[in-house]
């Protein structure tokens, strides 16, 4: 059974980002994020009448606030990447959240990397050396410096920053408050986090409702799996240690360079399949220290 929602949980977040990638090349991050969040929260409303909510303790409703905000920045970072990034790209780079996640715990909990953990980082950053497309004869510039100043993937890890600091209190909330009234309130808190952003620094002058009729089924089936996504998500954190869930995760990476070829007709496949063998190899060392 455990398998089972992992391998869900891989195929909702990688289809979820394929939908994001979509609607990105025709709207506006912004408008992305504050509609898939509206969707959710209709979806979520009927759930409320299964969620024993007086029993939720004002820890609960702390850590989940905090793990929503964290989250809704980091989708709306994410949505900028695709927007500008190849999915096959964008997936591999899920492995540096694995670094983010070491560096964190350094700074934090004083948590000193061994020899190990040190050679897996080395190891996810030659992998991701495959990752950008070959030099050209009239660019001189080191393929990883291409690579890191790539605005789309500096977003990218923007937003993998803000979901490794998110996990924790995102654990915090399922564990003393469960998977469903977890997803459910990240769900509807995240929503007028998400309304007062597109309020406060969207410029587009495009009505959100013809915005959002242009893009209705699209918006409709992201917002389902993201649902899905968030819940599986959930479950894995409540019976998981928070190492393992990311290791876990990171078998995306594959599904992701795999749609992107499929789907988006991205170029340097094989480079980027290989890159993401080295990387989860890596992955794993970090995780294993």
């Amino acid at each position: 059974m455990e398998i089972l929602v992992i391998l869900g949980r891989v195929a909702f977040a990688s289809f979820a980002n394929v939908y994001q990638k979509q609607l990105s090349q025709q709207h506006h991050p912004l408008f992305i994020v504050m509609a898939s969040y509206a969707m959710l929260a209709i979806l979520c409303i009927p759930l409320l009448f299964f969620i024993p909510i007086s029993t939720l303790s004002n820890e609960f409703w702390l850590n989940c606030l905090l793990a929503a905000l964290l989250d809704m920045a980091g989708t709306l970072f994410l949505v900028k990447s695709l927007s500008t990034t190849d999915l096959s790209l964008f997936g591999p780079l899920n492995a540096y959240k694995v670094i983010i996640s070491m560096i964190l715990a350094f700074f934090l909990l004083n948590e000193v990397p061994n020899l190990q953990g040190l050679a897996g980082i080395i190891i996810i950053i030659l992998g991701s050396f495959f990752l950008a497309p070959p030099k050209q004869p009239k660019n001189t510039q080191h393929r990883l410096i291409q690579l890191f100043t790539n605005k789309g993937v500096q977003y990218r890890f923007l937003s993998i920053l803000l979901f490794s600091i998110g996990t924790l209190p995102l654990k915090n909330a399922v564990l003393s408050g469960q998977a469903l009234a977890t997803t459910v309130f990240w769900c509807l808190l995240g929503l007028p986090l998400a309304c007062l952003s597109y309020r406060l620094f969207t410029t587009d002058k495009v009505s959100i409702v013809k915005q959002y009729q242009s893009a209705q089924s699209h918006i409709m089936m992201l917002s389902l799996l993201m649902f899905l996504m968030q819940y599986t998500t959930m479950i894995v954190l409540s019976q998981t240690l928070i190492a393992y869930s990311l290791a876990l995760f990171q078998l995306s990476m594959v599904l992701q360079v795999f749609l992107g070829y499929r789907i988006f007709k991205e170029q340097h496949i094989r480079r980027r399949l290989f890159s993401c063998l080295i990387m989860i190899f890596g992955s794993l060392m970090v995780l294993q220290a």
